[in-house]
């Protein structure tokens, strides 16, 4: 086994672990979801052809320090980004192309919700180069649907998602569970459904409640009632795994399940701590430059990053060196998300070995194992993944 010092002579950059990614945000949506805390905004007239020319500039000015990389994944974030323009998602391709050039089996995803008005543009964004789709349905009742703030019914997302299935090979799709006053029989019913459309792969989120959000607000007076309790919410997590399986999706990550081979590989670059360029309102991104990890974040607001595009050439109000040791509780907290876990070596070469005593009581409590040269949680710690780390990370 290597020593540290050993090991950092042959460590590669960071991004080369996960490869290079990039993430474009479009930070508008037509309604706000009341579960809902990304940075998205409603607004009635968007100048898309403003917003093309400084998704341009912000990817030539970090194209100038990333030289040399091959882009192995883009994904189109949001917010609602199936509300773009064809020929902006066509523009920042064609550029992103020109700057890094593309690995064979790159993965181009874009969020869409699924009304008529957004599925009728998916030949365009076929046809520009998007050659997957991450479709937001989050249920399959009208009476969720309607709950949860979404604008479509379910007979519109089953549309939908048959039109995407039919211009793309890739379609993924987005459900929660544990929303209010859902039975174990009633989700096992609807994820059935669910499987029984879905190609390769499918994201299954529990409901979670966020400060700063609608559901937030009106769980803090006592006003969101009927939610899971921790009994039932674990018994849905079981069966959601349990059902995957059944169906032949492994479930690869705390909440995303694939047929073998078809995992989201924009989402592994984040969890395999990769590098990313993040551009548009709020994105994070992190770079390695010269040997060196940086964070990257964007302004929060769309007016505000948009006028620091156009006026100082620069939409990103933080890029800063990443101390190791924040790297090290990156590395972890994102790793072990995975089933497959993160690097054992990397870990220590990041300073691990101040948490090793922690590590070692889990893996003597089988929370956590090391297999294959991984660190990664076993059967049993999966659904306890945030107390496994608040434990690694105790003084």
């Amino acid at each position: 086994m290597h020593s540290a010092s050993l090991w950092q002579d042959v460590l590669p950059e960071d991004w080369q672990y996960g490869g290079f990614g990039l993430y474009v945000h479009w930070p508008f949506c037509q309604a706000k979801c009341p579960y809902c805390d990304f940075n998205s905004h409603v607004t009635a007239q968007i100048d898309q052809s403003a917003w093309k020319n400084a998704y341009l500039a912000e990817l030539d000015r970090i194209g100038a320090i990333t030289q040399g990389r091959v882009l192995k994944s883009i994904f189109f974030g949001g917010g609602t980004p199936s509300m773009m323009n064809v020929d902006v998602v066509e523009a920042v391709i064609t550029k992103a192309r020109s700057l890094w050039g593309f690995s064979n089996t790159i993965e181009i995803t874009l969020e869409a919700n699924p009304t008529s008005v957004e599925a009728g543009r998916f030949a365009g964004y076929h046809d520009a180069g998007v050659n997957r789709i991450s479709m937001g349905i989050q249920a399959l009742n009208d009476e969720d649907l309607k709950t949860l703030g979404r604008l479509h019914n379910t007979q519109e997302a089953l549309k939908a998602y048959e039109t995407a299935r039919s211009v793309f090979d890739r379609v993924s799709f987005d459900l929660i569970y544990a929303r209010q006053n859902q039975s174990l029989r009633v989700w096992e019913k609807e994820l059935k459904q669910a499987l029984t459309l879905t190609i390769d792969h499918i994201s299954l989120y529990q409901l979670t409640i966020e400060d700063g959000t609608a559901f937030g607000a009106r769980a803090a007076i006592g006003k969101l009632g009927g939610l899971p309790d921790d009994d039932l919410s674990a018994d849905l997590f079981q069966m959601t795994q349990e059902l995957c399986a059944d169906a032949g999706f492994a479930h690869y990550e705390i909440s995303n399940f694939a047929r073998p081979g078809h995992e989201s590989r924009h989402n592994k670059l984040y969890w395999q701590y990769g590098d990313y360029a993040g551009i548009g309102p709020g994105a994070h991104g992190r770079l390695t430059i010269n040997g060196e990890r940086h964070a990257t974040e964007a302004h929060l607001a769309p007016g505000k990053w948009l006028n620091a595009v156009k006026t100082v050439g620069n939409g990103d109000m933080l890029s800063e060196a990443l101390p190791t040791e924040d790297q090290l509780h990156e590395l972890l907290i994102m790793g072990l998300r995975l089933f497959e876990g993160t690097d054992y070596q990397r870990i220590m070469t990041l300073g691990g070995e101040k948490y090793i005593n922690n590590i070692n009581a889990l893996i003597a409590g089988n929370l956590l194992e090391v297999k294959e040269g991984m660190l990664r949680t076993t059967a049993r710690g999966r659904p306890l993944l945030n107390a496994v780390l608040a434990h690694v990370f105790a003084d």
